[in-house]
């Protein structure tokens, strides 16, 4: 124990061992002693010496630690020790001072030794899984050291160990579960680790993401403040940035998720915006970062025009553009928000009508275009400002052919207002400017303004330029054409190789694919020997962009050339390039475009981003053209009279056919929509023929139901016939009856009377109808109908008779009852009282007379059912009889078709026999079909003679 106090305390007991000594002897102890305590003063002096001798304690101590890692995992004071000792001999941040001549070298050495160590830690994965694992333990003295020590792995050999923890179960979520710690030390190292982790693996990456990231780091980035929060906020940022770039997944989740709306807040600004700290200004360019990333012009077109649909719709694109009229806001602040709010709007109609709505706060309103403007012509901003500004202008005018249309027309005289500033004005204004970078600038946002954009281009023919009193005005493109014909005004101006390049792009985007504006640029009779000397000359490196820039002009005048002018067509200006500059020589000047080590550099990305303002040559949209142009121009210059003129003949024929094949086209589509359509009606026709086949199978299960029941009803009524004649019997026997039975005899005579004429009223109606469902049944029999309704009838005439032998019943009673009523009145004076037989008699009479009318009523309910039903089939009869004659006039259609078809067979045998007549006229052998078959007969009688 006065060995470890030595050593840490530093006091002298005797000679001093060296520091390796001291350490092997300390790594003997932590190997060897049986007491906790002996182990952990043992490390905890590794831990006090790993710094100034690193080398050593990691050469000698490490396998020592680990296995305390792993052994005395029920102490948290010795785990403690050895994850800060491990942490130390691996971590390569330099604390102590260095000399400046030593700096770098000893960097470097830290930088290996760190490597070296790493290396030797990561050889077992177990031992990154023992990291993951102790990183579970709340206790703060092993928690935090391991996050650090983690860290530092990763930091040294990030991809191998990023490979370990991606394997390692669970291992992401045990890292995740950091951001919820309570400790905000831990919380943040946390999240330094997760960017080491995060970096360039996209596996890990949508790990995390799922890992419900998003949310929390949101939820920090609020809790401190936002954009006025500190270091915290910055590295939330660095994580989001890490998630998100380049990585289409996340970008989806994190749009699907609505988390572009929760970005909203971190723009608010206030009207006060002077004195913003370092750390402020950090945080929000780390937030518009972020917005970029998820609209980037390298994402796929869809999910980015997505992202910028969700931006404009939860108001993120109208606090970009409060941001942008702000005053005071720091002048890289408003650099990145002018560029967040180009890619936010580039591509999208709804967010570019947004932005030229836009207003300044000033007196009075201006366009917020018009103020960038202002600020891009202005050669005393700053180039970063200036070329963020060319960027927003060419974002709201890519795709854009209304806001195209908007910046050409300030340009036009019927437009043109003298009490206001125009876009239009600032171009030609920074176009003719004595500063070359804003002839430059200008000349590339008027080319984009004419991008892909055949009226626009022609528009632009009739602006026309007051040059000095006196003196007539001359179009735009005129005065482009004399500035860089005039040689010596251009070195006076100052602008050179940048503002011819400027114009050149200008006019090459101008004029291609525009055979009425190559007139007018070919009308001016200086313009092609300008372009000749300029090609065929032998000038410096520096005018060689602007030979092959002239190579490219002439060559577009060739090929989009309508042969308009007698002294300037096609055929002409490829003698002229022959005679003055030679074929080859001109392909290999035009080829110096695309040799040109800034080329490459435009090609990559739209945003205009250049180290200095001398190297600003290129635009992007102009390398397209050149790469678009190249090739046909050179096909074209080497192309002869002949061939150029069996090409147009190729182009005329292939016009043709495709105009054929478009019409054949067109006719497919229509009859696939035709068929299409036949296909839908015979389906619905096939259900609704179903559905009719099925009511049919219900009508004739009801009618046999029907049946059955009047079966029942005739059995009924047959059993009461047999039991009439005793009733008459019975009723010979009446006599002595009293006067109110008499007269209430006769009452009820003459309603039976009047029941019974209703009752031949009705009959006589439904004798009628029946005689018109006869009627129409055969009708519809005769032409195809069903034997549904044949059997309908056929029942409704036997329950007609039925009901006539009702009615025949009734009126015998009915005379039974009267032949009663006069016995009665002439026994009336001297008769007895009346017996009870005789009462009985007239009840039962009358009863049966009752039953015998409840019976009929009944029948005659059963004859309305039966006829509804009949009316029914009818009905359904009826349709398929419409049915029937739309598939026999679809039939005769068919017919119709295949005799055309035979006709044109006809035809096709008259045109066949006419070309054989023409082959046997010219002497060539032909075979008839005769003879064909004569051939094969004989063939075949030789081969049954052989058998």
């Amino acid at each position: 124990m006065n060995f470890f106090r030595g050593v840490i305390t530093g006091q002298a007991t005797g000679p001093q061992p060296t520091g390796a000594e001291t350490i092997q002897k300390l790594c003997d102890r932590v190997a060897s002693s049986t007491l906790l305590e002996d182990r952990r003063d043992a490390v905890r002096a590794l831990k006090s010496l790993s710094k100034k001798y690193r080398m050593e304690v990691g050469t000698q101590a490490m396998d020592h630690l680990i296995n305390i890692l792993q052994t005395d995992r029920s102490d948290s004071e010795i785990l403690g020790y050895a994850l800060d000792t491990l942490y130390n001999i691996i971590c390569n941040d330099e604390e102590e001072e260095q000399d400046e001549s030593e700096d770098e070298n000893a960097q470097k050495q830290t930088d290996d030794l760190g490597a070296q160590f790493t290396e030797k830690f990561i050889q077992d994965p177990e031992h990154i899984t023992l990291l993951l694992t102790l990183l579970e333990e709340f206790d703060f003295h092993v928690r935090w050291p391991g996050v650090k020590l983690l860290t530092a792995l990763l930091k040294n050999q990030g991809v191998q160990v990023q490979g370990i923890v991606l394997v390692s179960p669970m291992g992401v979520s045990r890292l995740m579960d950091l951001l919820a710690d309570s400790r905000e030390v831990i919380r943040n190292d946390g999240l330094l680790l997760l960017q080491q982790l995060t970096k360039g693996n996209a596996a890990i990456q949508k790990i995390v993401a799922f890992e419900n990231a998003f949310e929390r780091l949101l939820e920090i980035i609020s809790d401190e403040g936002c954009s006025d929060g500190g270091i915290v906020v910055e590295d939330c940022l660095l994580l989001l940035l890490n998630l998100l770039k380049n990585n289409s997944s996340n970008q989806n989740f994190f749009k699907e998720g609505s988390y572009i709306q929760k970005m909203k807040p971190w723009f608010e600004v206030g009207d006060d915006n002077s004195g913003w700290s370092a750390q402020k200004v950090t945080n929000l360019h780390l937030m518009l970062q972020l917005v970029r990333v998820m609209v980037s012009p390298v994402n796929s077109p869809g999910a980015t025009a997505s992202c910028q649909k969700s931006m404009y719709q939860c108001g993120l694109l109208q606090q970009l553009c409060t941001i942008l009229m702000a005053t005071g806001v720091p002048a890289d602040i408003l650099t990145e928000t002018i560029n967040t709010v180009s890619e936010v709007i580039r591509g999208s109609q709804v967010n570019q009508d947004y932005f030229a709505s836009v207003n300044a706060p000033s007196n009075p309103p201006r366009p917020a275009i018009v103020v960038l403007l202002m600020s891009m012509v202005n050669e005393r901003q700053p180039f970063v400002l200036r070329c963020a500004v060319l960027y927003c202008f060419q974002c709201f005018l890519y795709r854009n052919q209304k806001g195209q249309g908007e910046i050409v027309s300030t340009l036009l005289p019927s437009t043109i207002d003298a009490n206001s500033i125009s876009a239009g004005q600032l171009l030609c204004g920074g176009l003719f400017s004595v500063d070359s970078l804003s002839n430059w600038c200008a000349a590339v946002a008027l080319a984009h303004a004419l991008q892909d954009n055949l009226t626009q281009k022609e528009q632009l023919l009739r602006v026309q330029l007051a040059t000095s009193l006196g003196k007539p005005p001359v179009s735009l493109l005129q005065q482009c054409t004399n500035i860089l014909s005039q040689g010596d005004k251009i070195v006076r101006r100052g602008s050179k190789v940048q503002t011819r390049v400027g114009l050149l792009m200008l006019l090459c985007t101008w004029i291609s694919n525009c055979p009425i504006a190559v007139t007018h640029f070919l009308h001016n009779q200086d313009n092609v020997p300008f372009l000749t000397a300029q090609i065929s000359e032998n000038l410096g490196e520096d005018e060689r962009l602007v030979q092959g820039l002239c190579a490219l002009l002439l060559g577009i005048c060739i090929y989009y050339n309508d042969n308009s002018l007698e002294n300037y067509t096609k055929e002409k200006l490829k003698q002229l390039i022959e005679k003055r500059i030679g074929k080859e020589n001109f392909v290999e000047k035009l080829g110096f475009i695309t040799k040109h080590e800034l080329y490459s550099r435009a090609a990559l990305k739209p945003q205009p981003i250049f180290p200095s303002p001398e190297q600003m040559l290129f635009d992007h949209e102009f390398t397209k053209l050149v790469k678009e142009l190249e090739g046909v121009i050179t096909k074209a210059v080497h192309k002869s009279s002949e061939e150029d003129k069996k090409e147009e003949e190729v182009k005329k024929t292939l016009e043709q056919h495709d105009n054929i094949v478009t019409q054949y086209k067109e006719l497919i589509r229509e009859q696939d929509a035709q068929i299409q359509e036949l296909k839908e009606q015979v389906a619905s026709m096939t259900t609704q023929t179903d559905q009719m086949q099925a009511t049919i199978s219900q009508q004739l299960s009801q009618i046999q139901q029907h049946k059955d029941q009047y079966n029942i009803l005739k059995l009924k009524l047959g059993k009461d016939s047999q039991s009439q004649p005793s009733t008459q019997a019975d009723g010979s026997q009446v006599n002595g009856l009293q006067t109110e039975e008499l007269s209430q005899l006769r009452e009820e005579l003459e309603e039976l009377r009047k029941q019974h004429t209703l009752l031949q009223t009705q009959v006589g109606d439904k004798d009628a109808l029946i005689d018109s469902l006869k009627s129409a049944a055969q009708t519809s029999e005769s032409s195809g109908g069903g034997s549904a309704n044949t059997e309908l009838l056929q029942e409704l005439e036997a329950l007609k008779s039925q009901v006539q032998s009702q009615l025949a019943d009734i009126n015998q009673l009915k005379t039974e009852r009267q032949e009663l009523l006069r016995r009665a009145e002439a026994g009336a004076a001297d008769a007895a009282p009346s017996s009870d037989g005789t009462s009985d008699a007239i009840k039962e009479l009358e009863s049966r007379l009752s039953a015998q009318m409840s019976e009929t009523e009944r029948l005659k309910e059963s004859q309305a059912g039966l006829e509804q039903q009949l009316a029914s089939a009818t009905s359904t009869v009826a349709i398929l009889q419409t049915e029937k004659s739309k598939l026999q006039s679809e039939l005769q259609e068919s017919k119709k078709e295949q005799d055309d078809l035979l006709m044109l067979l006809a035809d096709q045998d008259q045109k066949i026999h006419g070309l054989k007549q023409r082959l046997k006229d010219l002497g060539e052998p032909v075979e008839d079909e005769d003879d064909i078959d004569a051939r094969e007969q004989t063939s075949d009688e030789e081969d049954e003679d052989e058998d």
